[in-house]
This record gives C-alpha cells, sequence and structure tokens, in this order.
C-alpha cells in the first residue's frame, strides 16, 4: 500500500526531525543521512507499510541503522 506523497513528505519531516535529536545531529545532517538511507528507501517504496509505523519507532530504526554505519 502507498501512503499520499504529501502525507509521506509531512511523516519524512517528523521523522528526521525526531532522528536529528536522538543522534545529535543538524536537521540537515539527519536530512542527507535519511533519503540516502535503507529505511527511507523501504517508506517510499510502500515495503511492509512502514509508514503506517510510528514516527517515534521510524526515527529509533533509522538511529540504529546511523549507528551500524558509523
Amino acid at each position: 500500500m502507498n501512503a499520499h506523497p504529501i502525507l509521506l513528505q509531512k511523516k519524512y519531516a517528523r521523522i528526521i526531525k525526531l532522528f536529528a535529536e536522538k543522534a545529535n545531529l543538524t536537521l540537515g545532517e539527519a536530512l542527507n543521512f535519511f533519503y540516502n538511507s535503507l529505511e527511507y528507501k523501504l517508506i517510499s517504496e510502500g515495503v511492509s507499510d512502514l509508514h503506517c509505523m510510528s514516527d517515534d519507532y521510524l526515527a529509533e530504526d533509522l538511529a540504529e541503522e546511523f549507528n551500524l554505519k558509523r
């Protein structure tokens, strides 16, 4: 299932903000990492309806991906 593109953009913004806070990154750094992450790829492709998960859950998952790539 795919979400409406405008709703996804708003969700991305919330995830990026939470991720920046969790990973102690600037919004620019968080934005760059997010759009190059596996998390973004999966959400944008509608895999497993990840867009239905909470913003906090997705930000935490993104932080885990970030820590693995450090």
